[in-house]
């Protein structure tokens, strides 16, 4: 497996000015290779007791990387209107004029929004007095197709002159492909409500990911560094026994757990016989749906549900899987979804992780389930934070 690490050197690091206040970056002041070596070696002392790890994956360019941009919005006590993040650990907002991760022309939206709001008499939203309007905006764009998704995020669904609103921010952004006002009157620490209303375009954005289509919607989760997306993917297709090394007589049979808008099912369909993705959230499943009705992939089906519970049932109907993909949140699977991987038996199982803490624990019970970790390789999603992502290929022994 190729390596790409090609950071910045020392003395041509960029230097966020608000670094210390947002704690999003921690690895600010050292170069990219720094980092990357940082990175293995935490990935090797959690990991390295389950097999060896491969170098790390890194970025050719490290910065703007993000294609989802989220700014909450207020006011200093002179009445400024500002837009940024919480400061860590608060909700104290901290003002972004420029962050060197997130995608440059989202930021450039977000900043034109904010210079509107005076002109249209938008007031920013209070979380302690409750009053005001506008509370966050999200902008996302297709990384490979250019369309831009911008979300309003309101406390009410009325947003006085919106339709001039609206155009007076399409005449400084004419690229936006979609606007949407969503709803989120809760006192509630989530940045989306559960009402969308489509004020401008489809309501919905797409983007191409490893020669596929994919919908996104408002709450849609697509992992936010595309480029290394494509290599994270590419490594679990391979891993899988899929592309590159095929060890199936025959086109296998894939689950998908934890399956999102289907991005790996759906590249997982091309060199599969037929693939089942499980998902919990309803509007996901929607969008994973149309997405495979888009890329006229009809070996493919969506089930909303518990992702545990489904593959028990599959096992109690005696249906065989060859390979199981899971890419479970933060917190990993629990015990629960693992005991049902392992009744369901499949030959491999390939674990996408965001957290190796997490990672290590489940490892520990799967490898106590009858499986051996055969390859590690870390790839770094999201430089300059200290998050890792993880491909690991485990196989059942016999």
């Amino acid at each position: 497996m190729e390596n790409i690490n090609s950071g910045k050197k020392s003395s041509d690091i960029k230097v966020c000015k608000i670094g210390k206040k947002c704690g999003g970056c921690r690895y600010q002041g050292m170069s990219y290779e720094e980092q990357l070596g940082i990175k293995q070696k935490e990935v090797k002392k959690l990991l390295s007791p389950f097999g060896d790890v491969e170098k790390i994956i890194g970025m050719y360019h490290p910065y703007h990387y993000r294609n989802k941009v989220h700014a909450v919005f207020g006011r200093k006590k002179n009445g400024e209107i500002i837009s940024g993040i919480y400061e860590a650990n608060t909700h104290r907002i901290v003002p972004v004029e420029e962050c060197l991760i997130e995608d440059e022309k989202c930021q450039a939206i977000i900043r034109s929004i904010r210079g509107l709001l005076r002109s249209f008499k938008i007031k920013t939203y209070d979380e302690d007095t409750g009053y005001g309007l506008l509370r966050h905006v999200l902008v996302r764009r297709g990384f490979k197709t250019g369309e831009i998704m911008v979300v309003l995020v309101l406390s009410s669904p009325i947003l006085p002159s919106k339709n001039n609103f609206v155009k007076a921010l399409l005449k400084e952004h004419p690229e936006i492909s979609t606007v949407i006002l969503n709803v989120n009157d809760k006192n509630t620490t989530m940045v989306l409500g559960e009402r969308n209303i489509k004020l401008y375009g489809k309501g919905f954005i797409t983007d191409k990911l490893c020669g596929m289509n994919f919908r996104l919607s408002p709450d849609s989760f697509y992992q936010v560094n595309p480029l290394q997306t494509e290599k994270l993917y590419n490594i679990a297709m391979e891993y899988a026994g899929l592309k590159g090394n095929e060890k199936f007589e025959k086109k296998p049979v894939v689950t998908d757990a934890y399956c999102g808008i289907g991005t790996i099912g759906l590249v997982a369909s091309k060199y599969a016989e037929k693939v089942i993705g499980v998902e919990l959230n309803a509007d996901a499943v929607k969008d994973a749906i149309i997405n495979a009705r888009e890329n006229k992939r009809d070996n493919i089906k969506f089930y909303q549900g518990d992702a545990g519970e489904f593959m028990e049932a599959m096992a109690e109907k005696g249906e065989h899987v060859d390979v199981l993909f899971m890419d479970p949140p933060r917190a990993g699977s629990d015990e629960k979804f693992l005991l049902s991987a392992a009744k369901l038996s499949p030959e491999t199982i390939v674990y996408i992780s965001c957290n190796p803490e997490t990672l290590a624990r489940d490892l520990k019970s799967l490898r106590k389930k009858g499986y051996e970790v055969k390859k590690i390789q870390p790839v770094d999603m999201f430089p300059w934070t200290e998050h890792t992502e993880c491909v690991v290929k485990l196989e059942l022994k016999h």
